[in-house]
Formats: C-alpha cells, sequence, structure tokens
C-alpha cells in the first residue's frame, strides 16, 4: 500500500490482487445486457483457465463511472469495459490501474493479450518502486556526510555500523535514526563503523521514522 498507492486509492500488483481483472459492461436495456454477458461469460471462462482472478459486475444499482472510481479505489489492476456498440465492433475497453493508460483492444485472443498485460503490470510495478527506492538510498562514509543526509535529503543511509546495541543507540540519540533493515544480498564490505570508528564488515540501512 505505501509503495504503490495514489492520491485515488489503491494499486495492486496483479499477483496479490483479489481481482486481477474487472469487466464493466455498458448497456441501455437488457437486450444488450445478455449479449454482453454471453460474451463475457466466455472471457471470462478463458481467463479463469489461466488462472486470473475475474470479476464481473453487472449490478445495475450503480452507473459505469461509479463503478470505474471504485476499482481505481480498490486497485484492480485491470478494468474491462464493455459496451453494444464496442461488442458490435469487436473490441472492449481496456484501463491499467498503474499508468491510467486506456486501449481500445480486439475482443479475438483478449484473454491472451490480458495475460500479457498483467505480467507487464506486475513488472512495471515492481521497476517504479524499485528505482524509487533506490533514488532515496544513499551512502554515507563519515558521520557528517551521514547527519547532512538525513538533515537535508532523508531516505535511507547506508553505513557501516560496529554491531552494537550501544552504538545503535547512540546514533539515535544522536540523529533520531535508526536501523531500518540489515540487507540480506549486501556485500561483504571491510570498513568502519560509522560513528564508534570501530571495524566492521557490512553495511546496514539507516533511516528516521516519520
Amino acid at each position: 500500500v505505501m509503495a504503490h498507492s495514489d492520491d485515488d486509492g489503491l494499486m495492486l500488483p496483479p499477483r496479490i490482487a483479489p481481482w486481477q481483472v474487472v469487466f464493466v459492461p455498458i448497456f441501455k436495456n437488457e437486450e444488450q445486457l445478455q449479449a454482453i454477458s454471453h460474451k463475457v461469460a466466455e472471457l471470462t471462462a478463458q481467463l479463469k483457465q489461466k488462472g486470473i482472478r475475474v470479476h464481473y459486475d453487472n449490478n445495475d444499482n450503480n452507473r459505469p463511472g461509479w463503478k470505474f472510481a471504485e476499482y481505481e479505489l480498490k486497485g484492480v489492476p485491470l478494468r474491462v469495459a464493455l459496451g453494444a456498440r464496442d461488442l458490435e465492433n469487436g473490441v472492449a475497453e481496456v484501463a491499467r490501474r498503474d499508468t491510467r493508460e486506456k486501449q481500445s483492444l480486439p475482443l479475438e485472443n483478449l484473454a491472451d493479450t490480458i495475460e500479457g498485460l498483467l505480467e507487464e503490470i506486475q513488472q512495471n510495478m515492481y521497476n517504479k518502486a524499485k528505482a524509487y527506492r533506490d533514488s532515496h538510498l544513499t551512502p554515507a562514509n563519515t558521520w557528517e556526510e551521514m547527519v547532512d543526509i538525513l538533515d537535508n535529503k532523508g531516505g535511507f543511509v547506508s553505513a557501516h555500523w560496529d554491531g552494537t546495541g550501544e552504538t545503535e543507540d547512540a546514533i539515535k540519540e544522536a540523529t533520531k535514526a535508526t536501523i531500518r533493515c540489515i540487507p540480506l544480498d549486501a556485500p561483504e564490505e571491510a570498513g568502519f563503523c560509522i560513528k564508534s570508528g570501530k571495524p566492521s564488515s557490512r553495511r546496514v540501512l539507516f533511516a528516521r521514522a516519520y
């Protein structure tokens, strides 16, 4: 939630989203709804065969615009709007939650297209979150550097630590920053503790809590 969401609500990675795709019918009468529902049932069966979690919102108590806003708020990765005219033209409007991009896509092989889009959204969200994290991670080699980063840039500070609770407490007392993470994939790196000057074999991540 903290990493991906925006001012319009949740933005869920497809792999953990309860509903990965939601279909919203746009219709004027019962005959149109039946024709749309028949096509959605066909597409839903194809998607479920691929293990994709689908929801069809044919509730006529709310207008399509209200539903669009609801599923944006809930973070559903893909929204598919299908109207009577779309059905005649053999297309559907597919909206991505991550980029807010809408495109008209052929109904033919739509299940395969959606499968590919979900993978693309998953990777895009990961790349964006990783780039954001990396841009807010700054190495510090001296105490002065660490204090300057915490005061003026914020984010995570990658620095050496001697491994003792006493030193961590001293750093917290002086800067209000604590160790947020000891990276599992951090390489062994000989250095000296940012505070005590004692030998250290790896960096840890410090940050202030907000």
